[in-house]
């Protein structure tokens, strides 16, 4: 394997490990700085995966890598609940090159299907490589004697190779939470074969779904000349290291049980009351959540929604829409002219439609704590998620989990991670804007019943599937990878065999 790169510090012949049984490594740390008058403390990230993270860092001795999230900022290792965090600095060129540049201009396009164009910039790669190799070499330095390391997201690809090169004492895992597009497609990135090969650094590599792995073995066949079998690789690297690769789908989920628990407290059952109040009490409310991004499909949307007010299949007087879009990369140019798009659309559709009394489209953009998102839930008696292109979207599942009730319609693009689950929903292909439009209706003029009866499926799909069953199927395979590697690495009759 081209490791193209320059040689790890970290010598593992010499000995020289960490403390840490099981290390997460990630682009962000798992906390948010908070500055107060007594100085500046810190407050665990609401996401899905420290949620699903947390319990496994105080069982296994745990300790998480990544950016504070403040470029030019030099930070010491310290702790946090029961994680021991070990801080990655950033200059603010690489925070441009490395993660404006390489990962969110360069692979978010590429791979969400070449939606917006991806542009190719050596000195962005020259930087995610350093930064890479960065994150590799901290984690190396924490990580015991035969730990297991959990590589997370697109941004850290070159990771799991390094890490392999620097430590293969170590059980490597690697996570991709978008999508993998098709070969066609990423065989336009120049440097295609290093980022296959970095990959191919993990004993297990996962995917939100079947077809991103296919995708990403088909890559591997054609840009690494590596054999395929039942969805393993057989990799020799350059010096001689001989192990087993394998690619998986696990599809991620949600802390269902804590979106499940707000929505039956009084007091966010309450503001969902007043959510509706606040509209004018239509008969029907609609809800989009997303970051302001331009995978999510928000123009389509808003587009079929101001075709049916002024077809007049819908009225202002019986239909109001929320649209939340939180705010998303805004020093990245794609990003500001879609929200210079979205608002002008927003804008067209209000001035046209509302009156005194009534709100045609109600638009934030702020993000908001997740009490206030599961009375939105509530509020919202269809839920739009019209994503041209999402590794999974938890938006839906959240919105399923919150509907305690079996109420509520869900319209679901097919181009999501989350359609492979939510069978129930109204599926739909969101560049086709009538029949986004006609789902629309459909959703809104489901009968009670019927509707009922698809909640009651989704809802136990997500609830049987949480966050915590995600990471725990994945640890749990990476450990049987290992496992096998080892029982073969000892047995040269069944190596021949294969």
């Amino acid at each position: 394997m081209n490791a193209d790169a320059e040689p790890s510090s970290k010598d593992e012949a010499s000995g020289n490990y960490g403390d840490f049984d099981f290390i997460v490594v990630s682009n962000r740390l798992p906390v948010d700085r908070i500055s107060g008058a007594d100085g500046d403390t810190w407050r665990r990230s609401p996401g899905g995966l420290v949620t699903a993270l947390a319990p496994v860092m105080g069982k296994a001795d745990g300790a998480w890598v990544g950016w504070p999230g403040s470029p030019d900022e030099e930070l010491e290792p310290f702790d946090h609940d029961n994680m021991h965090l070990k801080p990655v600095p950033l200059s603010t060129d690489e925070v441009e090159l490395y993660y404006e540049g390489f990962s969110n201009t360069t692979l978010w396009p590429l791979y969400h299907d070449v939606i917006a164009t991806p542009e190719f910039h050596r000195t962005w790669w020259d930087a995610y490589r350093t930064v890479n190799r960065r994150f590799a070499d901290a984690a190396a330095s924490v990580a015991a004697k035969g730990a297991t390391v959990w590589v997370q997201d697109y941004q850290l690809q070159l990771v799991p190779q390094l890490l392999r090169q620097a430590r293969p004492d170590l059980k490597i895992g690697f996570f991709n939470h978008i999508p993998f597009p098709p070969l066609e497609i990423f065989a336009q990135l120049p440097w295609r074969r290093n980022i296959i090969e970095g990959l191919l650094g993990a004993d297990l590599i996962g995917f939100q779904r079947p077809s991103d792995a296919s995708n990403f073995l088909r890559c591997v066949r054609r840009f690494a000349g590596y054999t395929i079998r039942q969805q393993q690789v057989n990799v020799t690297t350059e010096d001689g290291l001989s192990y087993v690769s394998r690619a998986e789908a696990f599809p991620i989920s949600i802390d269902a049980a804590q979106i499940a628990e707000l929505a039956q407290r009084e007091d966010v059952i309450e503001r969902s009351k007043q959510i509706r109040r606040e509209l004018g009490n239509p008969d029907t409310v609609l809800l989009g959540v997303d970051r302001l991004d331009y995978t999510k499909g928000i123009s389509h949307r808003l587009k079929a929604y101001g075709e049916l007010l002024e077809d007049g299949r819908i009225t202002v007087e019986n239909a109001a829409m929320i649209q939340v879009a939180s705010p998303s990369r805004e020093r990245v140019e794609q990003y500001r002219l879609l929200r210079e798009e979205v608002e002008g659309t927003v804008g067209r559709i209000s001035g046209t439609y509302d009156t005194i009394s009534n709100t045609a489209l109600r638009y934030l953009h702020h993000s908001y704590p997740v009490e206030e998102m599961v009375a939105l839930y509530l509020a919202a008696d269809v839920m739009l998620v019209t994503a041209l292109r999402d590794g999974m979207n938890l938006v839906a599942k959240e919105y399923v989990a919150a509907r305690t009730g079996n109420t509520g319609t869900l319209v679901l693009s097919e181009f999501t991670g989350a359609a492979d689950q939510l069978r129930q929903a109204v599926l739909v292909n969101p560049h086709d804007i009538d029949g986004l439009k006609a789902a629309i209706l459909t959703a809104i003029n489901m009968p009670a019943r019927e509707a009922s009866r698809r909640m009651r499926l989704m809802r136990r799909q997500v609830l049987q599937n949480d966050v915590e069953r995600w990471s725990r199927n994945f640890l749990e395979a990476l450990d049987q990878d290992q496992d096998r590697d080892q029982s073969q690495n000892q047995d040269p009759d069944r190596e021949r065999e294969q």
